[in-house]
């Protein structure tokens, strides 16, 4: 080999290592967003990028994108485990006309945490939230509202699973304005289990529906002021709600079970709504531990009264 073309294969070389380099670099395992950041920056903690969408991409999976001070940081698809955090500032996504963030990370081993975000949808937003990836995502400490495209849009929250195993906890969230409902989990093949944990609903259509092969776990909650149904337990598959600690009021029906359906109620009170429990399901598919309490309702559902004070 000649002189020459030893010294340009090195050279070669030496920029391919480089590249290289430069690309395992861009991806950090903690990045920052600013109200007064560019996408053109690292991303670092003194240059950060001004939205999530730019911000992600110079994000390594399972890192954090963090919130220096207050700002919109736009609306971002989000495909690995990540954390969005606002933590300590007025962090915010404005989404007119989308989804302020989908998730749909493909792993089942995927996580995902949105933490301390308000998602406004601007009065035309399509969904709030959309899951449908695999694995795990966590919502909390976040704030849900605008959302009012037209069906099968306009949720604050939408799980809309095909396969089997995600998981969606949300905890401490407020969801209201929505033109559907506040939070829907359901499954076209498989089980998806949902638990929702101190979430605050009102003012929509309809607070929570748990649809196909949903399991959800409600507590601490209150879902009320929704001019339909405050949950709708409607889907096939065994579908199931299980209230602990509930406030369910002001709905014209404050809990709907569709047959083949299932709700499961403890400590909790069905108040001042036109129907207490509406169903469709046999009497032994709605279970108590006989300790709720139903208040002012025009009507408790036809026999029910006997079985969720049993």
């Amino acid at each position: 080999m000649s002189k020459a073309r030893f010294v340009v294969n090195a050279l070669a070389l030496i920029v391919l290592t480089l590249g290289v380099s430069s690309i395992a670099n861009a991806q950090a395992t903690r990045t920052w967003v600013s109200g007064v950041g560019d996408d053109a920056n690292p991303c670092s903690r003194t240059a950060p990028c001004k939205t999530f969408a730019g911000a992600i991409s110079k994000t390594a999976a399972k890192g954090e994108i963090s919130v220096l001070d207050p700002g919109g940081f736009g609306a971002v698809n989000i495909t690995k485990s990540i954390t969005l955090n606002g933590d300590g500032t007025l962090a915010g996504i404005l989404a007119s006309l989308v989804n302020g963030i989908i998730v749909n990370a493909p792993a089942t081993t995927d996580v995902v945490y949105i933490r301390n975000l308000t998602i406004n949808g601007a009065g035309n937003g399509t969904n709030g939230i959309r899951f449908i990836g695999a694995g795990k995502l966590y919502v909390e400490n976040c704030a849900i509202y605008g959302f009012s495209s037209a069906a099968p849009n306009g949720h604050g929250i939408i799980a809309d699973a095909n396969a089997t195993g995600r998981n969606l906890f949300v905890k401490n969230t407020s969801i209201n304005n929505c033109s559907n409902s506040g939070i829907t989990i359901q499954s076209s093949s498989g089980f998806i289990a949902g638990v929702l944990d101190g979430v605050t609903i009102n003012g929509l259509p309809t607070g929570v529906v748990v649809g196909n092969n949903a399991f959800v776990s409600i507590r601490d909650s209150s879902i009320s002021l929704n001019t339909s149904t405050g949950v709708n337990v409607s889907g096939a598959g065994g579908a199931t709600a299980s209230f602990e600690n509930c406030l369910i009021n002001n709905n014209p029906t404050a809990v709907n079970v569709a047959a083949g359906a299932f709700i499961n109620l403890s400590s909790s009170t069905l108040e001042n709504n036109t129907t207490a429990v509406q169903s469709a399901a046999p009497q032994a598919n709605l279970r108590s531990s006989g300790n709720n309490r139903l208040l002012g309702n025009s009507s408790d559902g036809a026999a029910l009264n006997v079985i969720l004070q049993k």
